[in-house]
């Protein structure tokens, strides 16, 4: 398989994939956020963020955000609340996940290639990098927790 193939096909799927965020975002909108992003430990806190993001870097936010880990997997929501053309949405999202989709098909095929001799060295590290998933998961619970309790106070 050619790697700008396995970018393309990439690109569409993260369409895709995000293409339910955003229509969540776009028919449920923030009150839909308001009354069950608890659920998924967001609150009024991440909408207002995402509002003030979205004033800020208007349809530009959907293209630079694909583009930077972690946040390119959130986008799609505050982009279907703040009603953003589908089809910038779309452009901007194949546009800003191509060379995200490549950069990993890229590194995929020369990890493949060399797998054997360096299956190893990643092995090393299997325990310290499980630990530090586990830890940053329970800190982003237990904060977000509360957060969600103080709000609830007031």
């Amino acid at each position: 398989m050619k790697l700008v193939w396995a970018a393309t096909a990439g690109a569409i799927g993260c369409n895709l994939g995000s293409l339910v965020a955003y229509e969540i975002g776009c028919y449920g909108g923030r009150p839909l956020v308001e009354r069950y992003g608890r659920w998924i430990l967001m609150g009024r806190r991440e909408l207002d963020w995402a509002d003030r993001f979205f004033v800020r870097w208007g349809d530009m936010a959907v293209f630079i955000a694909r583009l930077l880990p972690v946040i390119r997997t959130f986008i799609a929501l505050p982009a279907g609340i703040a009603r953003m053309p589908r089809g910038k949405f779309h452009i901007y999202t194949f546009l800003g996940s191509w060379p995200w989709c490549f950069g990993l098909a890229y590194f995929g095929m020369k990890l493949g290639e060399n797998w054997r001799s360096l299956g190893k060295y990643f092995h090393q590290f299997d325990a310290i990098i499980g630990v530090l998933l586990v830890a940053g998961a329970g800190w982003f619970l237990w904060s977000h927790w509360q957060n969600r309790l103080r709000v609830d106070e007031n």
